[in-house]
């Protein structure tokens, strides 16, 4: 295998989040009907309760907890806790979704160089937070020498090991 400082572990995506559930009935419904993800089969060899959902280039594996009265549940919604984020094409059709299903929300804004992203923080049924945003809109830029990108334009290899167009 050839080696590669940039990625030495040759990584190609995120393929997943493993979540832990008091009732995956509960969290299979708020990932479909709020977020859009889609039920997909999963392997009949696991000895223990569970989902998979696919859904916006990811998937969510649901695991039923064997004890979900010991489960935390938070319910303070603190943008800076760990979540997950999706990008949005409307943060107002996103805000107006929440209000009209009655789930709770923190808004954010982030300002950097005159650029504004709007974020909004939800938790999932056993707390898990979510982060809806417009953050396509901040580019990411790397610490060295490289050209900024969009979010959903950044492969991480080329950033570390760019391609020269030479004239």
């Amino acid at each position: 295998m050839k080696e590669n400082t940039g990625n030495p572990l040759h990584l190609k995506s995120l393929n997943h989040i493993s979540l832990l559930c008091r009732s995956v009935e509960e969290s299979i419904s708020f990932y479909q009907n709020v977020l859009g993800f889609l039920r997909i089969r999963r392997p009949g060899s696991f000895d223990f309760d569970g989902a998979w959902l696919f859904g916006h280039g990811i998937g969510i594996h649901l695991l039923q907890s064997p004890e979900p009265q010991k489960l935390l549940k938070k319910t303070e919604i603190n943008p800076k806790d760990n979540h997950i984020s999706f990008q949005c094409e409307s943060m107002e059709v996103v805000e107006k979704k929440l209000k009209e299903m009655e789930i709770e929300y923190v808004r954010a804004v982030v300002e950097e160089g005159g650029i504004q992203v709007d974020q909004l923080f939800f938790h999932d049924p056993d707390g898990f937070m979510i982060e809806i945003c417009n953050c396509d809109s901040l580019p990411v830029v790397p610490l060295a020498g490289e050209m900024a990108r969009s979010c959903s334009r950044v492969n991480i290899h080329q950033l570390v090991h760019p391609t020269q167009i030479h004239p």
